[in-house]
């Protein structure tokens, strides 16, 4: 058969990161955030996922707890689950990270996943929690992946061979 001839639905992720695309870019541009970064964090914290909760509590697409969230005045939790207002406070959260921790993707990450006090009791370095090692692993990958097919792409689009 030829390349693409079977008619298969999209898997269910892809389809949500397709879906939350055109608000990711939005959200990015006003943060001064790069869309893959978002993308990235997104996939690993819940497949894209809207209506995700995790056993700790966080909420939406990027897994944010309601305390964080009200630091950036969302008080109701049930609003993370709304895709912009979840980017929103995620891409206004990367920025006090971005600032707290500069030029430290490594810490700005492992800030977003294990709070920022964590980050500073371990002398400023990622913490040695596994699950917070782990994650910024992931997201480091991911990115990286998305990256790479974005110049891809890129390349391909511009005529370029691949």
């Amino acid at each position: 058969a030829a390349a693409g001839s079977t008619s298969r639905p999209l898997p269910a992720a892809l389809n949500r990161a397709l879906m939350m695309a055109p608000e990711i870019d939005r959200v990015a541009a006003d943060h001064r955030l790069d869309p893959l970064l978002l993308h990235a964090i997104a996939r690993v914290e819940s497949g894209h996922n809207a209506s995700a909760v995790s056993h700790a509590g966080a909420l939406g697409v990027m897994q944010v707890m309601p305390g964080t969230a009200s630091r950036f005045g969302v008080s109701d939790a049930g609003a993370l689950h709304l895709v912009p207002i979840n980017l929103r406070v995620s891409a206004r959260y990367l920025n006090v990270l971005q600032r707290r921790f500069p030029g430290d993707l490594r810490l700005v990450l492992a800030a977003y996943n294990a709070g920022e006090g964590a980050v500073e009791r371990h002398g400023r370095r990622v913490p040695p929690y596994r699950e917070t090692q782990a994650y910024v692993v992931k997201v480091l990958a991911e990115y990286a992946r998305l990256d790479g097919a974005a110049r891809r792409l890129s390349a391909e689009g511009a005529g370029a061979a691949p």
